[in-house]
């Protein structure tokens, strides 16, 4: 992209600048981009239609682009941004320790947060717009706060919730000037208490829209200590409530109340209420989750980043399939319904351990999955990898998928029987089929040999047949294995793998041994052995 201070040929200017921010306009092929080259902030609009994009100002972001000139700009901090005719916002967050940490607005009336002293990092902004009532719109931040509790068994985070009127231009003249008069915050409650599990570190959130704003719903990221991960889920609806009823943390509302809706001028705010507005933000009652639980535990796993498609398709709104990344590089994908939760898959979009980000576009159903050098794209909705059998695509609980009577697909306008029901009987008896052509071993007499056969599912059951005996897999999530400690005549013959799910058998490995004669055994397979103990030394 050609930035508008560099387009000259005898310009100086050093052009490398680093996108931090990024934003679609009203108008779906303009862009509103912000870099930096580490000194300066250059905004600007851009056109994607054009072969060679340039970054332009516009008189709608005039104002915008002045008031942002000295203000840093961290790749990956949340922001949200506001479009107009007749002039532009954003509202994006610092983080970290210092006294201007908190939500900053850029535009016509640049408002901030006052100063304070509290370690703060924000995971998400949220816009909510009362169509009913514009002067009521707002923003919500969802952030965690260092605790300054020296306590021994303390939390070392507490979660947050905020929230700033669109309205609100600061107090007048001397009294919170250019300062947020209608932030309020809020703890969030995350866990279970019957069960005595909390999880206070928030980690990312994700947002799911709905036709009236109060049903808007936040699905918030959490961990604890110990290493364990939970999404609580949160509305608007009831994130206001706690703003508009609460008293104040240490006051009971007839000792410290003041206006809860927002107004239309902030800087005629009596003087009386903003001394009040001083001297604490922070709500007595905490957030709680839908329904007073909301809570989706995941045991042993440490997730980093959430998405959430709620409508995986156009037939049902009773399912939602969230994406969690793990600190290992891979992507669960997971079905949501009011009853359980569903791990579907694991994408691996990278072939080694390491940090990533992505996103969700929810229309054409693809993640794009960076990790900082390299970007992927997965498409969630391939329905062909689930096979060719009505079976295998209702077991596998995808709501993009479905079978049409022939194969497993997306959506459809015709018969379509939604895979997430799981739901077996839709599906005609599926005899057992001959596996064709099983592999032909030749192994010597009382030599080590091992048989695998591949995982396709993680619910399913894996056992080993031979003859009349049966047995369970060792080995990875991705492989069943099968040890033969000492080769002889009992173990010729046909070894079959089969996994069962829900009544459902298939055949997935088949193998045909024979016992050979010393010099051919010596020459069979020595690498397998090697294979062997690399993956019992990585069970180990």
């Amino acid at each position: 992209m050609q930035w508008e201070k560099c387009n000259s040929i005898s310009s100086e200017h050093d052009c490398s600048y680093n996108i931090t921010l990024v934003h679609r306009k009203k108008d779906a092929n303009q862009l509103f981009v912000c870099g930096t080259d580490g000194n300066e902030r250059v905004c600007c609009n851009t056109d994607l239609t054009v072969e060679a994009p340039m970054c332009l100002p516009s008189e709608n972001i005039a104002n915008l682009i002045e008031s942002i000139e000295r203000f840093n700009i961290k790749e990956g901090e949340p922001s949200v941004f506001i479009d107009s005719e007749q002039s532009a916002a954003l509202y994006i967050t610092r983080s970290g320790s210092d006294e201007s940490v908190g939500i900053q607005k850029f535009g016509k009336a640049g408002v901030g947060p006052k100063n304070h002293d509290k370690e703060q990092h924000y995971v998400g902004l949220v816009l909510s717009k009362r169509e009913e009532d514009p002067s009521q719109n707002r923003v919500y931040g969802l952030y965690r706060e260092k605790s300054k509790d020296p306590g021994l068994f303390s939390e070392m985070w507490l979660p947050f919730v905020t929230r700033v009127c669109m309205a609100d231009v600061g107090g007048p003249k001397n009294n919170l000037q250019f300062t947020w008069t209608s932030q309020m915050n809020a703890r969030l409650f995350c866990g279970d208490r019957n069960r005595k599990q909390h999880f206070s570190e928030l980690v990312d959130v994700s947002t799911v829209d709905a036709d009236r704003w109060q049903d808007t719903k936040i699905y918030a990221l959490f961990r604890n200590e110990w290493g364990m991960s939970a999404v609580c889920i949160y509305t608007i609806g009831d994130i206001d409530k706690i703003f508009t009823n609460s008293p104040f943390k240490g006051y009971t509302k007839a000792e410290m109340d003041r206006p809860r809706m927002c107004v239309d001028d902030s800087t005629k705010l009596p003087v009386e209420t903003l001394k009040k507005i001083e001297k604490t933000s922070e709500m007595e009652q905490l957030v709680h989750p839908v329904g007073n639980s909301g809570l989706l535990l995941f045991n042993h796993q440490s997730y980093t980043h959430i998405q959430i498609d709620g409508s995986p398709n156009r037939r049902t709104s009773h399912h939602t399939v969230i994406f969690l990344s793990l600190n290992n590089g891979g992507i669960h994908k997971v079905l949501h319904n009011k009853n359980d939760t569903f791990l579907i898959a694991e994408f691996r979009p990278f072939n080694y351990t390491e940090q990533i980000s992505f996103i969700l576009h929810p229309s054409s159903k693809k993640l794009y999955v960076n990790n900082g050098s390299q970007l992927v794209q997965l498409d969630v909705a391939d329905c062909s990898q689930y096979g060719d059998t009505c079976q295998d695509c209702m077991l596998s609980r995808d709501p993009y998928c479905g079978w049409d009577g022939t194969q497993c697909i997306r959506d459809t306008n015709g018969i379509w029987h939604d895979a997430a029901t799981g739901n077996l009987a839709i599906c005609q008896e599926h005899a057992e089929k001959e596996f064709p052509n099983p592999e032909k071993d030749v192994v010597r007499f009382h030599a080590k040999h091992f048989l695998q056969c591949p995982v396709s599912s993680r619910h399913a059951q894996y056992s080993w047949h031979h003859l009349q005996n049966s047995s369970s897999c060792i080995g990875k999530p991705d492989h069943c294995l099968y040890l033969i400690n000492s080769m002889g005549p009992e173990q010729e013959g046909t070894h079959t793998c089969v996994s069962e799910e829900m009544g459902y058998r298939k055949i997935l490995a088949q193998y045909q041994l024979q016992l050979g004669n010393k010099v051919v055994g010596l020459q069979s397979k020595p690498m397998i052995w090697v294979c062997l103990m690399v993956v019992l030394i990585q069970m180990l």
